[in-house]
């Protein structure tokens, strides 16, 4: 058994003291694949057949990006000043008690309370999430040395990828079985548990002590990685970053999260309103979806290593463009399932590629003020998405608001390989 494990992850030339850590980064993101597959996953599903508007489905997203937009420099900042270890698991249990609170919403409100109950909840969560975000990316840099991390973030995606298909076809099932209030409830507990199991996780994720000490002992690092910016506003907000070639990385990242996040409010009315798929039906299709994003994680490393993840970020993103493009012209379940089945590949390589990209930009003393600022890039893009691709979508129908989406997508990439 432990011979097929070690081949299936392919961990046999890690060093030993590294595997800790690289295990429990695996089942902190396969527990993450369970809340993801259930109650994250079918969230917006839940939502619209309370009957919430596109713009409500939008403000699920959007309520999260205010508050980072507030928050990401300041919690850059406390993230700094504390174990990153320690931060990140604390701002990830406070976040995920807010999915324990779904459960008993529908013996609280009506239709539309519920709706505007999970928009605040929403709100609420995004405060813990904000460090919890920055963190989790400097941990993963503190945790996973260079020339492991595409490995690494590609057996995140396999691990990621399997816990996500098998729960997402198990919610689907419970979903048809019982009825529709109890059966989301159950969806919703069974997802809390997951993500309280990668909390649990998480906690043991340790930075590698020696790097970190030989990084704090070095003067010449110290003088020559570690960003010294002025004291003032400009300190504070660590503007000087706006002067440095990340600004490029951020400005593209930007497009990408913009093009991508701008059809996530589209499609579960578009699935429900005009495929008229039921809930079986979408949790079969994000299986299938997730197969595929297994299968191409298995290849990624190879790729990311002959490519670069510059240029496989790049090109993937344009490749995203075939599922809206795809779903645009659906009619049938069927032709849901193949382009959900095909649209996994081209997300393996984004996930697995477009955070590695990132990093390897950042100089490693001054991870957290970087990743604050891609989070307030990330937020911008989700927030202005989500509130631009509903009225984008009111104002042309679905389906043409679907290939405008697709045809930013391409956009997108050839910024990232041109000028990202």
């Amino acid at each position: 058994m432990t011979p097929m494990r070690f081949n299936l992850f392919n961990q046999s030339d890690i060093p030993e003291k590294y595997r800790s850590n690289f295990w429990h980064l695996y089942f902190d993101i396969a527990w993450f694949g369970v809340l993801s597959g259930t109650a994250v996953n079918f969230l917006n599903v839940y939502a619209t057949r309370l009957g919430a508007s596109g713009t409500q489905i939008g403000l699920l997203a959007a309520m999260a990006a205010i508050v980072n937009l507030f928050l990401a420099i300041p919690a850059g900042r406390w993230i700094e000043k504390r174990h990153t270890g320690h931060a990140v698991f604390w701002s990830s249990v406070v976040f995920r008690i807010g999915y324990v609170l779904w459960i008993p919403l529908p013996w609280l409100f009506n239709e539309q309370g519920q709706i505007w109950a999970l928009i605040i909840l929403a709100f609420l969560m995004a405060i813990p999430l904000t460090p919890l975000g920055v963190g989790f990316n400097a941990l993963f840099a503190e945790a996973v040395p260079d020339r492991f991390r595409a490995q690494v973030a590609g057996t995140r995606n396999v691990t990621f990828s399997i816990a996500y298909m098998l729960t997402s076809f198990g919610a689907g099932y419970i979903l048809k079985i019982m009825p529709f209030t109890p059966g989301y409830q159950l969806i919703f507990a069974i997802g809390a548990f997951g993500a309280a199991m990668s909390s649990y996780h998480i906690y043991h994720v340790k930075p590698l002590q020696e790097e970190s000490s030989a990084l704090q002992l070095s003067p010449q690092a110290d003088s020559t990685t570690r960003t010294v910016s002025p004291r003032g506003i400009k300190s504070a907000l660590r503007l000087d970053i706006w002067q440095t070639p990340f600004r490029n990385i951020l400005l593209a990242l930007f497009c990408f999260h913009f093009a991508h996040y701008l059809s996530a409010p589209i499609y579960p009315l578009f699935n429900v309103r005009v495929l008229h798929l039921n809930d079986s039906n979408i949790g079969n299709g994000t299986a299938f979806y997730y197969l595929t994003v297994l299968i191409g994680s298995t290849q990624f490393r190879r790729v990311a290593q002959r490519y670069g993840n510059k240029k496989v970020t790049g090109w993937s993103v344009a490749g995203m463009a075939i599922y809206p493009f795809m779903l645009a012209a659906s009619h049938t379940v069927w032709q849901y399932y193949v382009l959900s089945f095909l649209g996994g590949f081209l997300w393996a390589m984004v996930n697995g590629a477009y955070i590695n990209y990132m990093l390897e930009n950042i100089p490693p003393a001054d991870r957290p003020s970087h990743l604050a600022w891609y989070s307030i890039a990330l937020n911008i893009a989700i927030l202005a998405s989500s509130l631009a691709g509903p009225a984008i979508a009111e104002m042309t129908g679905l389906v043409n608001a679907l290939i405008l989406f697709g045809v930013l997508r391409i956009v997108a990439g050839i910024v990232i390989l041109k000028w990202g």
